[in-house]
């Protein structure tokens, strides 16, 4: 029997997510024979550590990971579950995503005070959100909202929800239903309204590039559709070398079967929209295309935003 040595951020989330990541795979080792026995690996990263500056200032998305990816290459853990959100547009030399499981819901939610939606917050209403992205959206479609940085683990930002006196948060709706939580939501905001981050709802699970082990069983949890639209999502963002420190958001949607015959489609294209703003909200640049090759889709879409002023936008950023 092979064990399995399972990475994860130490966060009740993360946990979470991780221990049903497990379940799904001991079900596809006893439905095909493999005999492995897993363990959980807690790990703290430096952005677990940082909880009073924003992301955008400490260095983004890789916050998340380093220390975690390190661990697979030490062979201190043998997979890693990480929140495809969370992941940077390239990986560590050496590793790989090994699966994409089905993604969850890809939105991003309001939780309010009062419990009312987006619309009905007052002129000047406090909200708070860990994400450029969210908070360029925000003040594009309502600039009288007074919106700050709210940072921590998804239960310390619903507490600090009362403690700072905010009327609202924004969160993804993603973690709100892996804890059950889903009853404290207010408003869930279309991916039309806001567009989600890249990878949003979904997870990845990373494994070293050559541990055919691995690759083989990891594999058999792959689901494709998911995985296509996360590929074209994270094409678009390594062609904008986007990140955290900029608001940049990317979804992609294959139609269900259904949806394809009822309106004459194609079940296999994948329709992709891509934002790019300003953070005060006052530029917010979006297009959307479609095509059946993802990382070809990512890189058509960037260089409509391109097109648009995109690059002199997330330059102005950065500078």
């Amino acid at each position: 029997m092979r064990k399995i040595v399972v990475g994860t951020r130490k966060s009740a989330l993360a946990l979470t997510q991780t221990n049903q990541v497990i379940a799904q795979l001991e079900q596809i080792c006893k439905r095909d024979g493999i005999e492995c026995e897993f363990e959980v690996h807690k790990i703290v990263t430096k952005g677990d550590q940082i909880l009073d500056v924003t992301l955008s200032k400490v260095g983004g998305k890789g916050l998340f990971v380093k220390e975690i990816e390190q661990a697979l290459l030490d062979n201190v853990i043998d997979i890693a579950v990480h929140s495809m959100k969370d992941m940077p547009a390239d990986l560590a030399d050496g590793l790989t995503i090994g699966a994409i499981p089905e993604r969850v819901d890809p939105r991003d939610c309001l939780i309010s005070r009062g419990g009312v939606g987006l619309d009905a917050l007052p002129t000047g209403a406090r909200v708070g959100t860990s994400s450029l992205r969210r908070a360029c959206q925000l003040k594009f479609h309502r600039p009288d909202l007074q919106v700050e940085s709210i940072r921590g683990n998804i239960d310390s930002r619903l507490k600090k929800l009362e403690s700072e006196d905010f009327d609202a948060i924004l969160l993804a709706a993603a973690g709100l239903h892996r804890m059950g939580w889903t009853d404290r939501v207010s408003a869930f905001l279309t991916a039309d309204a806001c567009v989600p981050a890249v990878g949003q709802g979904a997870l990845g699970i990373e494994c070293r590039a050559g541990d055919g082990f691995m690759l083989d069983l990891l594999r058999r949890f792959q689901h494709e559709a998911t995985a296509r639209c996360v590929r074209a999502e994270r094409s678009f963002l390594r062609s904008l070398n986007g990140g955290c420190q900029v608001p940049i958001g990317a979804y992609g949607r294959i139609a269900a079967p259904e949806e394809a015959v009822t309106s004459g489609g194609d079940a296999d294209v994948i329709t992709l929209t891509g934002i790019v703003g300003s953070p005060d909200g006052a530029v917010l640049l979006r297009a959307t295309v479609s095509g059946t090759l993802p990382e070809e889709l990512g890189e058509e879409l960037a260089q409509l935003l391109k097109a648009q002023g995109a690059e002199q936008i997330l330059a102005d950023v950065r500078g």
